[in-house]
């Protein structure tokens, strides 16, 4: 198991892989739209100059997990902060530690890169999730999310 921080540069083999991993936790019908979704904002995060970036899980060559995290400046806590958008395993390896692995892989990246906190979403009922954020230290924030969209 490799876990590594996709470049700036990556190839669009590694761009496409790490979208048609994502493209297993969409369940809208219109697959090419969400796929193409999905790698113009990998495509964005690599290229721009965005606070984005992608940490990937590789066994026998191929991406198997992802996190994609973004970088902002909170007011309250006086400096950068992470958000973490996504964390995911292919669902035929969940359970063997991968998203532990990354998570691991983004906490100690936070760190050395000086970031004051770690906020991330999850679903009210995913319980598997809770329970690996609350085993590395995450606690729960009581909030209403809203969200606009154009």
């Amino acid at each position: 198991m490799k876990i590594y921080e996709v470049q700036r540069e990556a190839e669009p083999k590694i761009r496409t892989s790490i979208a048609e991993l994502l493209l297993q936790q969409r369940t809208n019908t219109d697959i090419q739209k969400n796929f193409d979704f999905i790698l113009n904002g990998i495509n964005l995060a690599l290229e721009s100059d965005h606070q984005a970036y992608l940490v990937v899980a590789e066994k026998d060559e191929e991406i198997v997990g992802v996190a994609f995290f973004n970088i902002g400046i909170s007011l309250p806590k006086g400096g950068p902060y992470m958000w973490l958008n996504e964390l995911f395993v292919q669902e035929d390896l969940r359970n063997q530690g991968i998203a532990r692995k990354l998570l691991l892989h983004v906490i100690y990246w936070a760190e050395r890169n000086s970031i004051k906190s770690i906020e991330l979403e999850t679903g009210i009922n995913n319980s598997i999730t809770k329970h690996l954020y609350n085993s590395l230290g995450f606690y729960e924030i009581i909030s209403n999310r809203y969200g606009f969209s154009f």
